[in-house]
């Protein structure tokens, strides 16, 4: 029988959440790692057993964690990240006398094939790679040659927030970093792309034709289109056709163009998830009402999902990553809000119920499905 298995990770810990399919009732787990920010939690695609970990303190470092039961039981692993005694300031330490100093671990991507590989995003912006189940790291310094000079960071840091890995090709993946934009490879890491072209951000940039320095929020793919990305940005939701070569504005009739996550459905690539908030100073739900907001057209035109979210006197967030899907038929969408709600509508957006309340602040919510 079918199981989904949704990885939290909040403020003050990391819970784990478990239901069969209809997605009705769900066991909780946790809070593991109590007290600890964990701002990524990610199972493996290759071992439904597998599940990596990111757990930080400004006190007391950066560790990884892994598990090899689901979760039941971990292990710090990535003796590479250290803490250097400074709060606030970890470093990898790549044999050299210049480490790369950093605050967090933002992302973790396993491979779609390897379980004993995955990727990591860091704050200050940096790509890191391990082969051996987050033991060792090394970083694919290439991608801080693309006019790294002139990243900024965004309000929450100069953060690589999003990793996409292209099932067709391996040696392709996309990142996003705030507030550099988004970039490609296509030989595994060794060089990089900025793909921006189509952007505009006035407010940040006067130069609207700069290759570098977009505000990118969270982009998505679906794995049967990997050329089709779709984005949400500082402003702006975008839509690129051919892998970020170009992009163009698919906001439509949203009440806000300005959010964090975006989704995709898992068997309709041209439905596609949003949360608006009111402004990049108000970090709310326009008006107040909690509404995901759907398009079935890859964008433009979008509907307001409302059933069984709170529609009065809702202030809170959604973050980048505290959005995802399952792949059980119907398909599953979640989201997890800065008010400790974890949210699962069974049927694609029409009907929402919340799996628990009063979790401390939601910062990641991923989504494995158990066969």
């Amino acid at each position: 029988m079918n199981q989904v298995r949704a990885l939290v990770g909040t403020r003050k810990g990391a819970f784990i959440l478990t239901s069969g399919a209809s997605r009705q009732t769900w066991d909780v787990s946790g809070p593991h790692f109590a007290g600890w920010e964990i701002y990524h939690l990610k199972g493996s695609p290759a071992d439904p057993n597998r599940i990596y970990a990111s757990q930080s303190t400004g006190w007391f470092g950066q560790l990884i964690q892994r598990s090899d039961d689901g979760g039941k039981t971990w292990t710090p692993v990535g003796n590479d990240f250290k803490y250097d005694g400074t709060p606030g300031t970890h470093q990898w330490y790549d044999g050299t006398q210049h480490p790369w100093e950093f605050k967090r671990v933002w992302h973790l991507e396993p491979s779609l094939t390897d379980p004993d590989t995955v990727y990591a995003g860091v704050e200050d912006a940096a790509l890191f790679k391990s082969t051996d189940g987050g033991q060792t790291w090394h970083e694919l310094a290439g991608l801080r040659e693309v006019k790294g000079n002139l990243w900024q960071p965004g309000a929450g840091g100069m953060c690589l927030h999003t990793i996409l890995l292209d099932p067709s090709d391996p040696n392709r993946i996309f990142i996003a970093i705030s507030a550099a934009g988004a970039f490609r490879t296509d030989d595994g890491g060794q060089t990089w792309r900025p793909i921006n072209k189509g952007l505009i951000s006035p407010f940040e940039l006067p130069d609207t034709t700069a290759e570098v320095g977009h505000c990118v929020h969270s982009i998505a793919m679906h794995p049967s289109r990997p050329n089709v990305l779709f984005m949400q940005k500082h402003w702006d939701v975008m839509r690129s056709d051919d892998a970020g070569d170009l992009w163009r504005e698919i906001s439509g009739n949203l009440p806000s163009d300005f959010g964090f996550p975006i989704a995709v459905h898992a068997d309709e690539p041209e439905t596609i998830y949003v949360v608006p908030i009111k402004s990049d100073s108000e970090h709310f739900p326009p008006e107040g009402k909690l509404r995901v907001y759907r398009s079935r057209t890859g964008g433009d035109e979008w509907e307001a999902l409302t059933n069984g979210l709170p529609q009065r006197d809702c202030y809170v967030n959604v973050l980048r990553d505290a959005m995802a899907v399952d792949t059980l038929d119907p398909c599953g969408i979640y989201f997890g809000t800065t008010g400790g709600q974890v949210y699962c509508s069974p049927d694609g957006g029409d009907h929402w119920s919340a799996i628990v309340h009063d979790l401390p602040s939601v910062y990641s919510v991923e989504v494995q499905t158990l066969v």
